[in-house]
């Protein structure tokens, strides 16, 4: 799942950034409405964590602009503003779900997990299988023939993107635009050294095959 998080609390936004990395998500930051209309104009992010309460442009502004283009990703308004009219307005400027601050943490999980499901892009099964291998996406769980396999987010995010590809090949190019943050190097080995470490711990036979030219496919 990929997030953008609009938030102009640096501290909030770096909060939940490290905390839905390690929830196998991959996240941008953007600190005022004008920046996240750069943003996804360039990406197509699957949810975005949306502040009304934005410098230079608001979150209203932004949240009527995507929905004027089409913009698919699903929309979480995050506020201090938590009345019923205020869940009401904000619902009103086309958001999917609204979120008042303070709030649970696990809760906002629970909700994106729910809103990217819902995207145009998103699944309605919660596991993917191939070949014996299952991953619960919204456990975050996977296994070889009834092994558990200890998998870090970013792998985790590899072997989701291979399994719903069930069985094409996935470009490297696809694996690194999904699962890390637009600031790494498109030379870096991040993919390859991520895809080898699956690999291996998904074990013997083998399953993850490297197609030249084309991509990983499982």
């Amino acid at each position: 799942m990929r997030v953008l998080i609009v938030e102009d609390e640096a501290d909030l936004a770096a909060m939940l950034s490290e905390g839905l990395r390690h929830e196998g998500m991959t996240c941008d930051v953007a600190h005022d409405g004008a920046r996240a209309l750069e943003l996804t104009a360039a990406t197509d992010y699957d949810v975005l964590i949306l502040d009304r309460d934005l410098p230079k442009q608001s979150g209203d502004a932004v949240c009527r602009a995507l929905n004027t283009v089409g913009y698919p990703a699903r929309i979480l308004m995050l506020t201090a503003a938590g009345t019923l009219s205020d869940l009401v307005d904000g619902l009103g400027q086309g958001a999917d779900d609204y979120l008042a601050k303070p709030f649970s943490y696990l809760e906002l999980v629970a909700r994106l997990r729910a809103l990217a499901r819902r995207s145009p892009g998103g699944s309605s099964s919660t596991v993917l299988s191939r070949h014996g291998v299952n991953l619960d996406t919204v456990r975050r769980v996977a296994e070889r023939d009834g092994r558990p396999l200890k998998l870090t987010p970013r792998e985790l995010g590899v072997l989701e993107m291979l399994l719903a590809a069930d069985g094409a090949p996935v470009a490297t190019g696809q694996l690194r635009e999904a699962l890390w943050d637009t600031a790494l190097d498109p030379a870096t080995t991040a993919v390859r050294v991520t895809v080898h470490a699956l690999r291996r711990k998904i074990g013997e036979p083998p399953l993850i095959v490297h197609d030249p030219g084309y991509g990983y496919r499982l």
